[in-house]
């Protein structure tokens, strides 16, 4: 039994602090800032980081690509060492960033360009694959950091389900869903980029066809994103509706908890 708790004086609530989302950063640093240093021609001024910042010519080109590349690997390692955000999805998210960040560093145009582009999509769609056949697959990963900040008894009874046979057998089929949908991502990527990124490393104009390339797929890789992950949640849930009854959900872990206390199955 749950000791009473002594009562405290009462507080001003405390609003979370005003500022901008991290969305807005995310697209600022992720997407803006990387368009803005590779144009030839920053929003028409005639000022070009290229060759204003870095001299011109092919060197002055590289430097603008590799920093445009760079930024948004630095802010997503800067944003996880100062949230000290360790979880599994974090580090994995590091990772993926680290890997763009080496990748940066292969001077390649044309077909390879299409191919390094996609690279992040294509190794995580396997690593992916790969996981579906263990004991944990990766996509069981994101959902069991969705319940971090449940109550400890819910919590377990998430834990609970997901070790369960039939909800396993989802959860590795949901995550060759989003590998799979991921991995075609990756192509319809390269096929873009390959189609409009014709220019030679180096040039002007190879900087300002990335720039472009960036702007067009954001939206079209985001959608193709989301219905990976749609399509591995709809698996899931529904597995878990048939094994313990409309209602019960893996995001909402006490009506999943209820369920399974019905059931006389919740053993944490």
């Amino acid at each position: 039994m749950t000791a009473p708790r002594t009562p405290r004086p009462a507080t001003p609530s405390k609003k979370p602090a005003a500022g901008v989302p991290k969305t807005v950063w995310d697209l600022v640093f992720t997407l803006i800032i990387p368009i803005l240093i590779l144009s030839p021609n920053i929003l028409g001024s005639g000022i070009s980081i290229a060759e204003n910042v870095f001299g011109g010519g092919t060197a002055g080109n590289i430097r603008a690509y590799l920093l445009a590349a760079l930024i948004p690997v630095v802010y997503v390692l800067v944003d996880l060492f100062v949230n000290r955000n360790v979880s599994p999805v974090a580090l994995i998210g590091g990772a993926g960033a680290i890997f763009s960040g080496a990748l940066a560093f292969w001077y390649v145009d044309g077909f390879w360009y299409a191919i390094k582009d996609s690279a992040r999509s294509y190794l995580t769609g396997l690593l992916f694959l790969i996981s579906a056949a263990t004991s944990v697959p990766l996509f069981r990963v994101f959902l069991d950091a969705a319940s971090i900040g449940e109550k400890p008894e819910d919590r377990a009874a998430t834990q609970q389900a997901m070790r369960d046979p039939q909800i396993h057998r989802a959860l590795a089929l949901g995550t060759v869903a989003f590998a799979v949908v991921d991995l075609i991502g990756g192509v319809v990527n390269s096929v873009v980029n390959y189609g409009r990124v014709t220019a030679r490393f180096g040039t002007d104009a190879f900087n300002a066809q990335i720039a472009e390339v960036n702007a067009i797929m954001r939206v079209p890789a985001l959608a193709i994103s989301l219905v990976g992950v749609g399509l591995a949640l709809w698996l899931v849930q529904s597995a878990v509706r048939r094994r313990y009854g409309d209602g019960a959900s893996l995001f909402e872990p006490a009506k999943l908890a209820e369920r399974m206390r019905e059931r006389g199955e919740l053993t944490a």
